[in-house]
């Protein structure tokens, strides 16, 4: 439960930070973040393909 609260605190404050941020950052830092989580995603495949 405390995790989940703690969650929703960190949700509110990224959401209320990226309000207050100019657009060009937000989608910047949002193609940031895409492109580092599909690039975790890639490497997870390509390790568990190699473990079989």
């Amino acid at each position: 439960m405390l995790f989940l609260v703690a969650a929703l605190l960190l949700l509110g404050f990224a959401l209320g930070t990226v309000a207050h941020a100019p657009l060009s950052f937000t989608l910047v830092a949002a193609a940031v973040i895409g492109v580092w989580l599909a690039v975790f995603a890639v490497r997870e495949r390509h390790s568990r393909r190699h473990q079989h």
